[in-house]
């Protein structure tokens, strides 16, 4: 037991008769590490990349519902009515009244032929 934990620690493996084996599992071993080692990096930056476009949706969301709110102050009548006293002009007190057109009637054939 004491001579196979030496010829371990001495690493005896790697140069014996049967080395080639082993050598070509040790390298098999270190390139699936390096994979897996450049996967993990690669996940945990796509985690972080996303972490951050979330962040700035929120804050792009809570800037447009602002943005949303002072325009449907604007918009209000009140608003506006005290913009334009500023500048000379009032609300009319008379309410509008709705102006129809009447056209005439087209005549038809027969009436242009024969008036």
């Amino acid at each position: 037991m004491k001579t196979s934990i030496y010829d371990i620690l001495k690493a005896r493996f790697l140069v014996n008769e049967d080395a080639v084996k082993n050598w070509r599992f040790l390298v098999f071993l270190i390139v699936l590490a390096m994979i897996m080692i450049a996967n993990i990096h690669w996940y945990e930056k796509k985690i972080f990349e996303i972490l951050a476009l979330n962040k700035e949706v929120k804050e792009l969301r809570s800037e447009f519902v602002d943005r949303r709110s002072e325009l449907m102050k604007l918009k209000m009548e009140s608003t506006v009515s005290k913009k334009m006293e500023a500048k000379g002009i009032i609300p009319s007190t008379v309410p509008p009244t709705k102006i129809k057109v009447i056209q005439p009637k087209e005549k038809s054939l027969k009436d242009r032929i024969w008036p």
